[in-house]
């Protein structure tokens, strides 16, 4: 009869993820809760967040909804624009998350953190989650102003599933390169300097504010090469039903995501030294 019990528990404790998997997957969700926590002693950071989104619904995209100016297919301008919105939030939220890292180092909390077991990777997944959280939060805030706004969404909960999908990825590519720089320029005043001088152009060499068509060669050629054009395809996709190739979305946004990891993980430790 014990031979009947052991077979069964063999079985299945071989089924289990490897240990090393499991405490990977267990401190990523640790250093995300504690990131989190940190949000929930300053509330006000999302609200004062959401001003200038706000702004661009409200004053940008119901004036250039009237004046019918940009091209946005069978779509009502604001309504295009709301996607953009989505994930220009993302980006604005993320791209300054290697000030916090070098806030951290300058605490002596990374060099802590840096001699413990805990893989380099898992404390930058951390801190891509959370943003990704963070960007989640905003992102909810900006559907409701867009459908009191009269902008009409899908309501189909795979599709808004596939949404919150590509804002977690499109902010956690836009976290760690943003601690990728960080762990390059070593300076906090640097790499504000830098956040301020990429983040407008990688808004602007996007499909956030109009269609690729209407943009110049190079511009498109940019606009071919950035995450953020990706992202905003994919939101338009799910929420509007645009034309889009889902899976070239989803691909690129992965595989950047990934990327960026792999690179700001292996520069945590010259931002530590």
């Amino acid at each position: 009869m014990s031979v009947r019990l052991d077979a069964p528990r063999a079985a299945w404790a071989d089924r289990r993820p490897p240990a090393a998997a499991r405490r990977l997957v267990s401190r990523v969700g640790t250093f995300c809760l504690v990131e989190l926590q940190k949000l929930r002693h300053d509330r006000s950071e999302v609200v004062t967040r959401l001003i200038q989104p706000i702004l661009w619904l409200v004053v940008f995209g119901q004036t250039f909804t009237r004046l019918r100016a940009i091209p946005s297919g069978n779509v009502p301008y604001l309504d295009y624009l709301s996607a953009g919105i989505i994930a220009q939030s993302a980006l604005f939220v993320s791209i300054f998350y290697g000030i916090q890292i070098i806030w951290e180092r300058d605490a002596g909390v990374l060099t802590k953190l840096l001699v413990t077991p805990t893989p380099r990777a898992a404390l930058v997944t951390g801190k891509a989650f959370a943003a990704g959280i963070r960007s989640l939060a905003q992102a909810v805030a900006i559907l409701v102003v867009a459908l009191l706004l009269g902008v009409r969404y899908t309501a189909n909960p795979l599709k808004l599933l596939g949404v919150l999908v590509v804002v977690l990825l499109g902010a956690a590519f836009f976290c760690c390169l943003s601690v990728t720089i960080a762990g390059l320029v070593l300076k906090r005043d640097r790499l504000m300097g830098i956040g301020q001088a990429i983040m407008m152009p990688l808004f602007f060499a996007s499909n956030a504010l109009y269609p690729v068509s209407v943009m110049p060669g190079w511009l498109q050629a940019i606009s071919a090469v950035n995450p953020l054009s990706y992202e905003v395809s994919a939101l338009r996709g799910l929420l509007l039903g645009t034309p889009t190739t889902l899976w070239l979305d989803f691909a690129v946004l992965s595989l950047t995501a990934l990327a960026a990891i792999g690179a700001a993980s292996a520069l945590l430790g010259r931002l530590a030294r």
